[in-house]
């Protein structure tokens, strides 16, 4: 699905279990936002070669935490891209990403999906891509888990920091969150931006009256 324009959310189907990543791209980037569960790759190459942009291009992977959904295909796209991609994380979840300690909610896997982070990343920094992307740190879900705000189309890719039904903004998921406190305080920061549009990872599309939905999640923090 598109959101606006080189900024396309995707829609993978893992057991009945429906994930968004989110692919943006320009005449000089293509960056890809998270990468799906174990097994994932093909429908995800898939996926990328029905928009018109080959796997072989990307240039950036940006994971918005270490769980398995997340970084599933990681390895994949390492062995296809090779040098010419960056993967970007949180410096709170990279060791996890990068196998030196076990994923947090997922230590009983015998084989986790792993893959060298090159970049860390910090809470307000702005990466230059297609129109820009500020990070925002939010810790809850897990440590190092980050938001992104792409600042020319004001869509907040929201990670698991959110999740949404039908259109409408739940807050926090609980069950799968490490620290609901911590997460419930990190939704105040989306209070501070002007969004047009969010992205869940799980729900996909918001776009109705979304500042206001935030407020009302983020009343009496």
């Amino acid at each position: 699905m598109e959101i606006s324009k080189g900024i396309e959310m995707l829609q993978l189907d893992f057991k009945g279990n429906l994930i968004h990543p989110v692919l943006i791209w320009d005449e000089e980037m293509v960056v890809l936002i998270d990468t799906g569960f174990p097994g994932q790759y093909d429908d995800l190459r898939i996926a990328l070669e029905k928009i018109g942009v080959p796997i072989s291009q990307l240039k950036a992977v940006i994971l918005t935490h270490q769980d398995v959904d997340h970084i599933g295909c990681l390895p994949e796209i390492l062995k296809e891209c090779g040098d010419h991609v960056r993967v970007f994380a949180h410096e709170l979840d990279k060791p996890y990403i990068e196998g030196q300690l076990p994923l947090l909610k997922d230590g009983h896997l015998e084989h986790p999906p792993r893959g060298k982070v090159d970049e860390t990343v910090t809470d307000g920094q702005e990466l230059p891509f297609c129109g820009g992307i500020r990070i925002i740190h939010t810790p809850g879900h897990t440590p190092g888990h980050i938001s992104l705000y792409l600042m020319e189309s004001k869509t907040l890719i929201a990670g698991d920091s959110m999740y949404s039904v039908d259109g409408m903004l739940g807050g926090i998921h609980e069950p799968t969150t490490l620290n609901t406190e911590t997460a419930q305080f990190s939704l105040k920061k989306y209070t501070e931006l002007d969004i047009t549009s969010v992205v869940c990872y799980h729900g996909g599309l918001n776009h109705k009256n979304v500042n206001e939905q935030i407020s009302e999640l983020t009343q009496g923090l």
